[in-house]
């Protein structure tokens, strides 16, 4: 017996910094709660802060993800070209994208009812994790809560510069350690990933 299915659709952008915090910005123009952005981060010491627009999205993402902060702050995330901008509350981010890849390219040709199905993430699973370590696309996420990944592209993040509380963060790194908020990490080179993302709300979890 399946839950209720939220479904999600947008990208994932993650980067890491040579001071060591690594970002994972979320951008989603289609959700059942409108178009909204939100920012996870996870500080060298460990510490894992949410940014979210609304306490509504607030309440959801944490009942699907763990962290030990929450802030509720404006976010923000425009698009020109390949360049993103980011602002969510004390963090600024400014990242420019590459070409697809080849990976991207098997993506984006993979069609989308596909992409949305649970036995999809379940076959990618086992080859996403070694193709990048730390990646998961299907598994719990929250009490009563399944969730699966269904990429649709794959773009290299070349170069982001980061100010988060009027601190700069440090060049471009990678994602080492994995970001630890959930199942799985993004992957290890920093990257924006064009995803479908649903999770599945059993009834222990409405």
């Amino acid at each position: 017996m399946t839950g209720e299915r939220l479904r999600f659709d947008g990208w994932i952008a993650g980067v890491g910094t040579s001071s060591g915090t690594r970002l994972v910005v979320g951008h989603w123009p289609r959700s059942p709660f409108g178009a909204f952005s939100d920012v996870m981060v996870e500080h060298p010491d460990g510490e894992r802060v949410l940014l979210a627009p609304s306490r509504r999205i607030a309440d959801f993402v944490a009942a699907t993800y763990r962290f030990d902060r929450i802030e509720v702050v404006p976010v923000a995330v425009t698009a020109s070209g390949a360049t993103w901008r980011v602002e969510a509350g004390p963090l600024h981010l400014r990242l420019r994208a590459g070409r697809r890849s080849a990976l991207g390219l098997l993506l984006s040709a993979v069609p989308a009812p596909l992409v949305r199905s649970p036995l999809w993430a379940a076959l990618c699973d086992v080859p996403a994790r070694l193709l990048m370590p730390g990646v998961r696309t299907l598994g719990r996420a929250g009490p009563g809560r399944r969730e699966w990944y269904g990429a649709r592209d794959l773009r290299p993040v070349l170069a982001a510069d980061a100010v988060l509380d009027g601190v700069s963060l440090g060049r471009l790194a990678p994602l080492d350690p994995p970001v630890a908020f959930g199942f799985g990490s993004a992957p290890r080179t920093p990257s924006l990933v064009r995803v479908t993302t649903t999770v599945e709300i059993g009834p222990a979890g409405r």
